[in-house]
């Protein structure tokens, strides 16, 4: 059976709504993060790095959410949550994910987590510069969404649950994601899906959702 290990409302939120969109049998183990469960001896022999998520699929231990999504996803084809290998839509995806954790989600960090980069007297102008980063980027994924259904179009992948996931981190934001005309509806539908709200209530994560 596969595993998950995350902490509720965390980068593995993506990687646990695939498990539940793909219907696999798994695992769901949320850490206990005032504990510092992720830093403990027998995680980091999973994971050394010390964060979450991290999945164990029989003897494969796959770290990082976007490679557990594809893992996920290329595993279990028959759920269709990723165009075929070696196509453009693959390709459109590959580029999805790759802005997502190395653009949008790199700034979230420094959003969130501002004295690992600065003294504390910078950290508020730290803050303030990226949250208007942030907006900028959503914007642009905002305009992007314009007349689709879902980010690569027609098709639900796993850049959607991924980009969900992202988008929440900015609901107690002066800038919202879901403010934006195309975001905003964009997200009620993924949110509708029964795999997403399952997740969140799993979770233990009540409104606002996004």
């Amino acid at each position: 059976m596969i595993t998950l290990y995350t902490l509720p409302s965390t980068a593995g939120m993506a990687p646990h709504i695939v498990l539940r969109e793909i219907g696999a049998p798994h695992r769901l183990v949320l850490l206990d993060g005032d504990a510092k469960a992720q830093k403990a001896p027998d995680y980091l022999a999973l994971n050394p790095h010390g964060r979450v998520p991290t999945l164990v699929d029989g003897d494969l231990v796959v770290t990082e959410s976007a490679a557990i999504c594809l893992h996920l996803a290329d595993t279990h084809a028959q759920a269709g949550l990723a165009p075929p290998v070696g196509g453009a839509e693959r390709a459109r995806l590959y580029q999805w994910l790759a802005y997502l954790t190395n653009t949008v989600q790199a700034d979230l960090m420094l959003y969130f987590y501002p004295d690992r980069y600065v003294p504390p007297d910078a950290a508020a102008r730290l803050r303030d510069t990226v949250e208007e980063r942030l907006a900028g980027m959503f914007a642009h994924i905002d305009a992007e969404l314009a007349g689709r259904e879902w980010l690569l179009g027609a098709r639900y992948t796993i850049a959607d649950p991924y980009l969900f996931m992202l988008a929440r981190w900015t609901r107690n934001m002066t800038r919202k994601a879901h403010d934006l005309p195309n975001l905003g509806p964009y997200l009620a539908r993924v949110h509708a899906r029964p795999a997403v709200t399952e997740a969140l209530k799993a979770e233990g994560i009540g409104e606002p959702y996004y």
